[in-house]
């Protein structure tokens, strides 16, 4: 199943007969940071998810084969050396792009639901109360358009809509005008689950452990997952630029309050720093006191980021954005995850 955004795309109809794959992947890196390359051709059909330092993701079909996953990029990007593919670029929003990258996993659960028997409306509330961890694609009759509606442990979260731009913002408008022309054009839904086990994590994932627990320092593995999770959170503070601070001294700020509970975080002790998305860290600490110095931090952090917005009356719920741009993180880690009790 390959769902592509709803907007138009920035670029679109290139022939790949004149393009290379990557280097067309680096240049939109740069120039917007996160998207989707989309390939079309008569035999086959594929789509990569990017931001702006890797391709996350993607699908790939190929006559009777499906690769799903990070092991299709390799034999979609291989394969337009012999096929002749149509490409578009998408913009994709930063604070989307996470979810986005998972969409390759979802599994259809509803299929071809049509106005006559049931409303969009209605829909979401069934979704919102089963606590759905996917999305909903609308197909508005008559050649209205359509959109897709995010959701995230039956929360809504964004979407895609063929009224917007790529970085347009989402929010309830959006629903209410898809849901109004659906009233008033009829229209046809299709609702795609991610699947969670009971942890909250995507299943399937097939991921050793290489953590020590009575290690003096944290594992690599360990060091490498918080980078990426501090690293996560700062691309949403910095996609979302509604916090009035600069990220370092929130961060750093928020590290001294924990200090006394975690002491590697202590800045006077000078063990502990987080820079340019890297972790040096000169002290000892177990895997399992490190991950969760760093999880309360953060996880406080947003909440405080939330009360502050709420306040002024800008901005949307920060966490919310994070534990959707953490979704990809969950699946990479899920091992760990388990193992410490990561909860969000």
């Amino acid at each position: 199943m390959i769902v592509i955004p709803k907007e138009n795309p920035i670029i679109g109809n290139l022939n790949s007969y004149y393009v290379q794959i990557e280097r067309l992947i680096e240049h939109f890196q740069g120039e917007v940071g996160c998207g989707s390359l989309y390939f079309k051709s008569l035999s086959s059909e594929g789509i990569l998810f990017f931001d702006k330092d890797e391709i996350l993701n993607g699908i790939f079909y190929q006559k009777n084969e499906e690769i799903t996953g990070p092991e299709a990029i390799d034999p979609l990007i291989k394969s337009s050396e012999k096929t002749n593919y149509l490409l578009s670029v998408y913009l994709l929003r930063a604070e989307d792009i996470y979810f986005w990258s998972t969409i390759p996993e979802a599994k259809r659960i509803y299929q071809d639901l049509t106005t006559e028997f049931t409303d969009l409306e209605g829909l979401i509330k069934k979704m919102k109360s089963e606590g759905l961890t996917g999305f909903i694609e609308v197909v508005i009759g008559e050649e209205k358009g359509g959109g897709l509606i995010f959701f995230n442990n039956g929360e809504l979260s964004g979407g895609s809509y063929s009224w917007g731009d790529g970085d347009s913002p989402r929010g309830t408008e959006d629903h209410k005008k898809l849901i109004q022309l659906t009233k008033d054009h009829g229209g046809a839904f299709h609702v795609s689950r991610i699947p969670m086990d009971e942890n909250g994590l995507i299943e399937d994932a097939d991921i050793e452990l290489d953590a020590e627990e009575n290690s003096e320092k944290p594992s690599t593995r360990i060091i490498t997952a918080m980078e990426e999770m501090i690293a996560i959170f700062e691309r949403t503070v910095n996609a979302l630029k509604n916090v009035d601070q600069d990220f370092a001294t929130l961060l750093n700020r928020k590290f001294v309050e924990k200090a006394d509970l975690f002491p590697f975080l202590d800045p006077f002790a000078a063990e502990f720093k987080y820079a340019n998305g890297k972790i040096a860290l000169e002290g000892q600490t177990t895997d399992k006191e490190f991950t969760e110095g760093i999880l309360q931090s953060l996880l406080e952090l947003a909440e405080e980021i939330d009360t502050s917005n709420q306040s002024t009356r800008s901005g949307p719920a920060f966490s919310n954005h994070f534990k959707t741009n953490l979704v990809t993180w969950m699946k990479k880690y899920k091992t760990e995850v388990t193992q410490y009790n990561i909860q969000l």
